[in-house]
């Protein structure tokens, strides 16, 4: 069995090829019960996000397995498969385990350490476990990794610092104001950028917000789209007497709040103090209002400041979870190579309960009257001899699955003791039973 990940991400393809090779959420069921029933392929999980398009399989040879999920990819998107092959990269083996634990805790995306990613790729793992494609081998792998990451997130601080100009300033906001759910903010301008600051407001429990635009139309799609408030820029000097809260990002070609502006607002204000945050470039904010009291003007580049160390912060949490990731990897080698000395041992346990129950119905036959007590006295230390002696040859198991020749020695570790495990189950017996299944189902439903 082979781990395969085919990955479509931002390193490999811009955004107009991504978008071509996205799964629509509606379609990522229909799509793994189809890549299921592909040659080869034994176990399966899409993920499919506004970022990265990525394919996880278990299969039965990796040539075969990585040409056909290629093939099914370019089947799905109407391409070719040397499309596919020229905007993808392949992880086989340790390296695939090495990518989903990467992708699963945030260290693989376009914004270091975000934590959606986790969400979806929880989402992609039930949906393909529903669809019981899905076996042994990727219901521990995935669940293994989402832990991980879960717990990653929790023990370091890599998703709590801004590393995106609108997050930060918001969360330059919530610096100054402390709670800032009660305050009110306006948006000025109704670009991506507006729309994003907008987004981190209301994630930060801001509820009063006006979105505010040359256009009152696009003030107000943005708006309706929100639930929030919307005015034209002629109303920003009384929206501002008002205001505690302002981001401003439009493409205006001049100031779109002035000195002059502010110095008559500052006259009219009752709130404490007023934060103006200028994301826009050029600005859209005139330089010199801090010299009004109780107003504080901040441009991108005293943000850029803020996110540039945030971001190294991110990036040492980063690398403290990378450093945890080869024991991941080794724990997940382990628990694979135990599937096959798991069987053998529960062979040998048998096979030795089997004489110990033997040997106590020859007790029986020739001590016809113990009692009791003492048949339970000497089944009891019978048992005990029994695991005692079986302590070291399961140890010895145990460490030949990790041995690069263990099918080898396995074999001559049932040969010394006359046993016969039954074969473990992982990709190929539980694909054939799931199959069974499914075709038992298909007959109910024609009966």
């Amino acid at each position: 069995m082979h781990l395969i990940a085919i990955s479509i991400n931002h390193r490999t393809a811009d955004v107009a090829l991504r978008e071509k090779v996205a799964f629509k959420e509606d379609a990522i069921r229909s799509a793994n019960l189809d890549l299921f029933e592909t040659k080869s392929i034994l176990e399966n999980v899409i993920l499919s996000t506004c970022n990265r398009t990525e394919v996880y399989v278990v299969a039965d040879q990796i040539h075969t397995g990585r040409y056909y999920v290629q093939r099914f990819l370019a089947r799905h998107f109407g391409l070719e498969v040397d499309d596919i092959k020229a905007i993808s990269e392949v992880k086989v083996g340790d390296e695939a385990v090495n990518h989903i634990l990467r992708v699963t805790s945030g260290l693989d995306s376009i914004v270091l350490g975000e934590t959606q990613i986790l969400g979806q790729m929880r989402k992609a793992f039930f949906i393909a476990q529903e669809e019981d494609t899905t076996g042994t081998i990727f219901n521990h792998l995935f669940k293994q990794a989402i832990t991980f990451a879960k717990k990653a997130h929790n023990e370091s601080d890599i998703a709590d610092n801004a590393v995106s100009v609108s997050y930060a300033a918001v969360e330059l906001g919530k610096k100054i104001f402390g709670n800032i759910e009660n305050k009110k903010a306006i948006i000025v301008g109704a670009g991506e950028m507006s729309e994003l600051s907008l987004l981190n407001l209301i994630g930060a429990g801001v509820s009063n917000i006006t979105v505010v635009n040359r256009t009152l139309a696009k003030a107000e799609t943005l708006a309706s789209k929100h639930n929030v408030s919307a005015d034209t820029l002629n109303s920003l000097p009384n929206l501002l007497a008002e205001a505690d809260i302002v981001i401003s990002s439009t493409s205006a070609n001049g100031y779109v709040i002035t000195n002059e502006m502010m110095k008559q607002v500052a006259s009219h204000r009752k709130n404490d103090s007023l934060v103006l945050i200028d994301i826009a470039v050029p600005r859209d904010i005139e330089p010199g209002i801090n010299a009004i009291s109780d107003i504080f003007n901040y441009d991108v580049d005293d943000l850029q400041g803020l996110v540039d160390a945030n971001l190294r912060e991110r990036q040492v949490a980063a690398e403290s979870i990378a450093q945890q990731i080869p024991n991941e990897i080794n724990a997940h080698n382990e628990w694979v190579n135990m599937l096959g000395v798991v069987p053998v041992i529960r062979a040998l346990r048998e096979k030795a309960m089997t004489i110990q129950s033997e040997t106590m119905d020859s007790i029986d036959r020739k001590l016809p009257n113990l009692s009791e007590r003492e048949r339970k006295v000497i089944s009891k230390h019978t048992k005990s001899i029994i695991n005692q002696m079986l302590k070291d040859p399961i140890k010895q198991a145990k460490e030949l699955g990790n041995d690069r020749k263990s099918s080898e020695k396995l074999e001559l570790f049932q040969n010394i003791f006359d046993i016969e495990a039954e074969e473990p189950i992982p990709a190929k017996q539980d694909k054939l039973k799931r199959s069974q299944r499914n075709l038992s189902a298909q007959i109910l439903s024609f009966e």
